[in-house]
């Protein structure tokens, strides 16, 4: 097991991606396209993809930095979570040498995108119950069924959408993954009106009888589970990192006040009320951080089983870390926390997102509960 006491590598790269993402306006809530081109170019996008094609040679332990930094630095890119992280790495470790020829090189330079399609309205956080299936018709696969909450699908030149075939030998469907691009037809889109103030835009998928040629078709149809979890675990990685730049930042932005705004002569941070949560928000980003340090190392040294683990606890201890550190600097900051001057108000929502996606923070209880614990399942 690496140290958790980061490399002088991995500290020049916090380094330059915090000053090249303070460098730029915020772009929660704005057009993060020209902040996307510019992060590739200096191949922050692709720091987790193969050297051999066009990437950084890196691991999620990179590629979580990076998106950490980004958002401590009020620059948050979502989409880093689903194009790199999720399908970036499923297509390196189980995609034909095609598919990585065609998609990898431009992922990495961010001339591609491709977004993440696996919920569903009836399944939830259940990846079991996913009823979108893939069937066979001669050398082709269609694909019929609905995704909900899918992100970027507009800004992406494909979706890698989660359905199910049906196993030859038992009956039983198995999971598969398709790439589908975006102007396939039968491939249609709504876009999902949020209060959500991102620049990255939610969708619900309809696909009526999408017709994708054998080669859509990402790794062996018998591989499953396995290769979902392999985009599945980096996403979690990822999404912690998220929570954790965004509870940094609004926590910057609360200790500023605090040192300056001053009431009967005293800085208000002089006051413990004040001081002290903002000293707790700070220690439980630092644990979330260890936590989420400690499985993009397991990811990256390809300890699946471990990892999974340690990616739900990272995702769920940043997600509380995050939210508490958002609510404190709001109300460190009184009413001005609520003014788009201070831009923190948008981030009580924003913060939330930690908790609810890609997994529920209670069915991160059940995981803990059922795999590390062996207490008995109630479902």
């Amino acid at each position: 097991m690496p140290t958790m006491i980061e490399s002088e590598e991995h500290k020049s790269l916090r380094a330059a991606v915090s000053t090249f993402a303070k460098s730029h306006p915020r772009t929660l809530g704005a057009d993060t396209e020209q902040f996307w081109q510019a992060a590739a170019k200096l191949g922050y996008i692709g720091v987790n993809l193969p050297e051999a094609y066009g990437g950084g040679g890196g691991g999620i332990t990179e590629l979580s930095l990076v998106l950490e930094e980004m958002g401590a630095a009020g620059n948050p890119l979502l989409m880093m979570i689903v194009s790199p992280a999720i399908c970036g790495t499923v297509i390196s470790r189980f995609g034909t040498e095609a598919q990585k020829q065609d998609w990898l090189p431009t992922l990495a330079d961010g001339t591609r995108m491709m977004s993440f399609g696996i919920t569903e309205p009836d399944a939830g956080s259940n990846s079991h119950r996913i009823t979108t299936t893939a069937r066979r018709d001669g050398t082709d696969w269609i694909l019929t069924g609905r995704k909900v909450f899918i992100s970027g699908v507009d800004i992406s030149d494909a979706t890698l959408v989660v359905g199910r075939t049906e196993d030859a030998r038992t009956g039983k469907l198995k999971p598969c993954l398709f790439i589908v691009p975006r102007d396939t037809p039968g491939f249609e889109r709504r876009r999902i009106d949020m209060e959500l103030n991102a620049a990255e835009k939610q969708f619900e998928l309809t696909l009526d009888d999408v017709r994708l040629p054998a080669d859509a078709l990402v790794g062996d149809e018998d591989a499953g589970l396995l290769q979902l979890f392999a985009g599945l675990n980096p996403e979690r990685v990822m999404t912690a990192a998220f929570g954790i730049g965004m509870g940094r930042y609004a926590l910057s932005r609360a200790l500023e006040y605090a040192r300056e705004r001053t009431v009967w002569k005293t800085p208000i941070g002089a006051h413990q009320a004040i001081a002290h949560p903002l000293a707790q928000a700070h220690i439980d980003l630092e644990l979330a951080r260890l936590m989420t340090q400690k499985a993009a190392h397991l990811y990256d040294a390809g300890d699946d089983t471990g990892a999974g683990e340690a990616a739900n606890m990272a995702k769920y201890a940043a997600g509380e870390a995050c939210v508490k550190a958002v609510d404190q600097a709001v109300h460190t900051l009184g009413g001005n926390g609520l003014t788009r001057e201070f831009g923190l108000a948008s981030l009580i929502t924003a913060s939330r997102v930690a908790r609810i996606a890609p997994v529920s923070r209670e069915m991160i209880l059940n995981y803990v509960s059922h795999q590390t614990l062996g207490l008995p399942k109630s479902y």
